[in-house]
């Protein structure tokens, strides 16, 4: 009785092969036109080779008209040998020139043949190169940032995740079901996976068990909340932030297990209100909510020399004190003296100060 082979139904299961066109990575981008130029310039550098090869060794060839091999000869030999035509009116006769053929010729023939059908073997190829890569990527991945959800919200956290210069492309992982989405994430040097993260084999693929932070972002606050129970089963220890739209699922996100929760539509009404009056302020907040240029909030540890003293007289513009992982505002009394092992919140400047445009 024959036994079927059963594939593992599980993403997290399957071999590294398996995964190729599930996880996407990173790769460098050629032209079209450079590609076909490298292949035709490695066409003609084999032939040339061949053609040198027998005009050197002509002697050891023989001709069916029998009056020795000219340069134009050797040429026609070098290309219906390497196309593999092979008429056979000329021919290797010494022992030499046939070893030569054997030894030689025969690999650039074959060389000769890569080069004519690169586009199927480049096929063949990339997948081999990916699977190899994401095996490398797979056994090495460690205190990355998994972003589910690479829509308008999920795109801003990733640009402000580059903006921090700790932050490499290739430790930030996009996790979508959105094709378009997904190629816009590789464009940026991200390392994608497609598939529901509210699945868990997805989430394990993505590595979100060794995770540092997850990122969730989805269009849908139902879908917030079941990629955060997920993501929380699955790495207890992750820092996880979610995005709701509206407030009253706050509560949802928080019991799920995320540590931070933002509510998209209030922070953008609030800014919408704010720009009716006080536009300038609010170019101010985005100015410090974007992290390239101008200002930018940061968070660094206190040096030895601020212990004891007021945040509030250090040359930094200090907005909070981070104390055993809780952040009291720098007119909060328990800000008043910075302690050894706090952490500050601060305004850094990126680049030079710039008068703000309307």
């Amino acid at each position: 009785m024959r036994v079927l082979k059963r594939f593992p139904v599980r993403l997290s299961d399957r071999p590294d092969h398996e995964l190729v066109g599930v996880i996407r990575m990173p790769e460098l981008t050629v032209s079209p036109l450079r590609s076909i130029l490298k292949r035709i310039i490695g066409a003609v550098l084999a032939l040339l080779a061949t053609v040198l090869i027998v005009y050197l060794d002509r002697d050891g060839y023989r001709d069916a008209n029998g009056d020795g091999l000219t340069f134009l000869d050797s040429l026609y030999y070098a290309t219906v040998s390497l196309s593999t035509t092979g008429y056979g009116d000329i021919a290797p006769a010494t022992p030499s020139a046939r070893l030569v053929n054997v030894l030689v010729i025969t690999p650039l023939r074959v060389l000769f043949l890569i080069v004519l059908v690169g586009t199927t073997l480049e096929v063949l190829t990339e997948r081999s190169r990916q699977a190899f890569k994401i095996q490398k990527w797979r056994t090495k991945v460690r205190d990355h940032t998994v972003v589910v959800g690479f829509g308008t919200k999920g795109r801003s956290a990733v640009n402000a995740l580059l903006g921090d210069e700790n932050v490499e492309p290739d430790h930030i992982v996009v996790v979508d079901t959105d094709q378009q989405a997904l190629e816009a994430a590789t464009a940026l040097g991200l390392v994608t996976v497609h598939g529901s993260a509210t699945r868990a084999d997805v989430l394990r693929v993505a590595g979100v068990q060794r995770a540092r932070a997850v990122v969730v972002a989805p269009n849908r606050d139902d879908t917030a909340v079941l990629v955060t129970l997920t993501a929380r089963e699955l790495a207890p220890k992750s820092h996880i932030v979610a995005s709701v739209r509206e407030a009253e699922n706050v509560h949802l996100l928080k019991q799920s297990g995320a540590n931070q929760v933002v509510v998209s539509s209030e922070t953008a009404g609030r800014l919408l209100g704010m720009a009716t009056s006080t536009p300038l302020v609010v170019d101010m907040v985005e100015d410090l909510l974007t992290p390239e240029s101008g200002l930018a909030i940061a968070e660094r540890p206190v040096e030895p020399s601020e212990e004891g003293g007021s945040p509030r007289h250090l040359p930094d513009i200090v907005l909070g004190v981070v104390r055993d992982g809780v952040l009291y505002r720098v007119d909060a009394p328990q800000a008043d003296a910075i302690e050894p092992g706090d952490k500050l919140l601060y305004i850094r400047k990126v680049t030079s100060a710039e008068t703000i445009e309307r």
